[in-house]
């Protein structure tokens, strides 16, 4: 399972403002609103809604993905009220209680973020059980996963449409340069003598169980430092900055959100790295529209063009014009296609180009033109366009 103790602990639909039953659209379209409420780039210096931000990505990372909010639901079921509670009779006289932070306080699991000290579920319940039945004589410390990181990128049009490689500089947590993730400036950490370099303790539970804790006096990492970096505080992690080449896939659409696995933070002690969510912005174009995988645009015609038909050229995105053939009688409004001149969808494949007619009116008329529109008027005037509009306004 990859649900930690703590997140079992918060209501994730709560932190979202969304029904438990709620749809995977709902939960997109919540996350969003939110995110751009709380985001850190629109709330300078707000520690508050810097946090706000980070529960609520959270929550999005968990409810967002199928397995991890099945096992979230489930975990939230078994355990939610406090802890496992098997009823009268087992393992003595008056019962016995697991406490959700005993039963999953394993240190050095991971979290759906990667980020903070706590425990989660670790290795697995195998571990944990391991533990309460004395198995082994200890759990050595795992490997830590590196946090999530998400970061957002603005693309124009065409660049969403085509796919991009854009620069990202991101900060996270990483091993301390300064005592090479040690956390003692001498980079000589002594091994902790209350857990023996396991991270973990155990302690009776009661009719004959042990269960493990994380170790208080090395916080769970097995080492202490005699002399702690002045960088990290002895931790061992300190702030990093680098700059990634990302490369964002063809098709993109405005306000989607890409995992890209094994991006995020470097992971401790061999572990993971954790993912990196981009959340991508596309700006607008002065010609072209988008609807799904299609291209839309607007392409004036002249009256004559409208009514005699004919062919017509229309731009395409990135690429030489088109011709289209435009029939007789084309009303205004009538949409054409040129297909495969769209954007990329996820199968490769291309959707099309749909072209909207507008009939353009000449703002005056002179000569020649002017005399041929008025022998139409005349050779037309026992036509009524608006005839059929008054016998349905009667009906009704």
């Amino acid at each position: 399972m990859s649900i930690s103790r703590d997140l079992l602990e918060k209501d994730l639909y709560k932190v979202l403002g969304v029904p438990k039953d709620a749809t995977d659209a709902e939960i997109k379209k919540a996350y969003r609103k939110l995110a751009r409420e709380f985001h850190p780039d629109a709330n300078k210096g707000d520690a508050k809604a810097e946090e706000r931000f980070k529960e609520i990505s959270e929550a999005n990372d968990v409810l967002s993905d199928t397995k991890r909010r099945k096992e979230y639901d489930e975990g939230r079921a078994l355990f939610g009220n406090g802890g496992f509670r098997p009823g009268p009779g087992a393992g003595g006289t008056g019962g016995f209680n697991f406490d959700l932070g005993d039963l999953f306080g394993g240190a050095g699991g991971t979290t759906p973020t990667g980020g903070g000290q706590g425990g989660g579920f670790g290795g697995g319940l195998g571990d944990v059980f391991g533990g309460l039945f004395n198995r082994g004589t200890g759990t050595r410390v795992q490997p830590r996963r590196g946090q999530d990181i998400e970061s957002e990128v603005t693309l124009s049009f065409t660049e969403a449409v085509d796919g991009a490689t854009v620069p990202l500089r991101m900060s996270s947590s990483a091993a301390c340069k300064a005592c090479s993730g040690t956390g003692d400036k001498n980079g000589t950490p002594r091994v902790c003598p209350t857990c023996v370099g396991t991270g973990q303790v155990s302690r009776g539970g009661g009719g004959g169980f042990s269960l493990t804790d994380p170790c208080v006096d090395c916080k769970g990492r097995g080492l202490i430092a005699e002399n702690p970096c002045e960088v990290c505080n002895g931790s061992g992690r300190a702030k990093s900055s680098r700059t990634m080449q990302v490369r964002i896939p063809a098709g993109v659409t405005d306000g989607q959100r890409i995992r890209l696995r094994g991006k995020g933070a470097p992971g401790e002690r061999g572990g993971p790295a954790g993912d990196l969510y981009v959340v991508v912005h596309v700006g607008r174009h002065a010609v072209f529209g988008r609807k799904d995988a299609n291209l839309t645009v607007t392409v004036p015609v002249s009256f004559v063009e409208a009514a005699l038909g004919g062919e017509i050229k229309v731009p395409t995105l990135g690429g030489p014009p088109v011709t289209l053939k435009l029939p007789a009688g084309t009303p205004n409004g009538r949409t054409l296609r040129a297909r495969g001149k769209g954007a990329v969808r996820k199968d490769g494949s291309r959707g099309d180009l749909l072209v909207t007619v507008e009939v353009a009116v000449p703002d005056t008329t002179e000569g020649k033109a002017l005399d041929a529109l008025e022998s139409y008027r005349e050779a037309t005037a026992g036509h009524d366009p608006r005839a059929e509009l008054f016998k349905a306004a009667k009906g009704a």
